[in-house]
């Protein structure tokens, strides 16, 4: 159905009286618009490009101006074949992003902590709204847990293939000797599943716990019991929410949270090409790692998978993250 013909029918007075179906037209049109205006874009560029060629053939433009336009229209390109890379349905949805450390205390705590400073900048970076839903703090430096949420359009796709162990080599400055320390933490991503999917969930099979909160927010947090624990017997996934004040509405956030666990799950048992879920759960150690960051004696951070890798250490830390997440989808189609 062409865009014209299903934009006719959000027109129609009855739209809405079926809601989820609505939403999904709305989606579905969005993610169709989402590809046309980005090929619309590149005629544009293309059409200006052929344009200045010959205001250059005629010497009025420069070789600097042609290069400039040149690079405007390859930058549109590579969006495009981005775009066609991240084709799955979940990956146009936001994420929820889980750090954990690895054996090793404060030194992986800390460690940690690096990497949730370097995803949210990341997520800035990218123009996505980035939250962090539940926080453990460590007990002398970083952290013990948490998750993060990214909202905005292709949010899972760019992120899935940060899935696994990060690997991190410095001089300790928790060591009084300043020697050199090796440590690990691992980061799980699933997609936010929107109200169009149906995830069915038995109310028997969950069980709540509540508790203060122990993240941001302190005094104004903490004072009751608004902090939320999950557990989903038949999956024995677990999932706590201290994003806000309201106990009911962290209780809606860590339904939403189990529901877009299990909708991952399925999703993955789907593809044959799959990496089992439990690969998450993976030993936090030596052999595991998809990805080093070496900061002494050398700097280098390289992905095991692609083989893609920067001196650049500090531009990773601050969320520089494109090459590694572009070689990722390049190698493995996008899955």
């Amino acid at each position: 159905m062409e865009i014209e013909e299903e934009e006719l029918q959000t027109q129609d007075p009855d739209f809405w009286n079926n809601p989820k179906k609505a939403e999904a037209l709305l989606k579905q049109i969005k993610e169709k618009k989402s590809w046309t205006d980005k090929f619309a874009l590149g005629e544009k560029e293309l059409e200006d490009l052929e344009v200045l060629m010959e205001f250059f053939a005629e010497g009025e433009a420069t070789e600097e101006e042609l290069e400039e336009q040149y690079g405007k229209l390859n930058e549109v390109i590579e969006n495009l074949e981005f775009l066609n890379m991240l084709g799955a349905e979940s990956d146009r949805m936001g994420a929820i992003l889980q750090i954990n450390p690895g054996a090793g205390g404060t030194e992986s705590q800390d460690w940690a902590a690096m990497l949730m400073r370097m995803y949210m900048r990341y997520g800035e970076r990218k123009g996505f709204k980035v939250k962090i839903i539940d926080e453990q703090e460590g007990e002398v430096a970083g952290i013990k847990s948490v998750s993060i949420e990214f909202e905005g359009d292709f949010a899972f796709g760019y992120l899935k293939g940060e899935n696994g162990v990060h690997r991190l080599v410095r001089l300790s400055p928790f060591d009084s000797a300043n020697r050199r320390h090796t440590s690990f933490a691992s980061v799980y991503v699933y997609p936010i599943v929107d109200d169009s999917i149906e995830i069915t969930v038995n109310p028997a099979d969950i069980s709540w716990d509540t508790f203060r909160s122990s993240g941001p927010g302190g005094q104004h947090v903490n004072k009751t019991e608004s902090a939320v624990r999950l557990r989903h017997e038949p999956s024995g996934l677990v999932v706590e929410c201290q994003e806000g004040r309201s106990q009911l509405k962290n209780r809606e956030k860590a339904m939403k949270m189990l529901k877009s666990q299990l909708y991952e799950i399925e999703i993955r048992k789907k593809q044959d090409a799959q990496q089992d879920i439990e690969d998450g759960k993976m030993k936090i150690e030596w052999g595991s790692q998809i990805r080093s960051y070496v900061m002494h004696p050398y700097k280098m951070v390289k992905d095991v998978r692609t083989g893609f890798e920067t001196s650049n250490v500090q531009s990773v830390m601050d969320g520089e993250l494109d090459g590694f997440i572009k070689a990722f989808l390049m190698k493995f189609g996008g899955k």
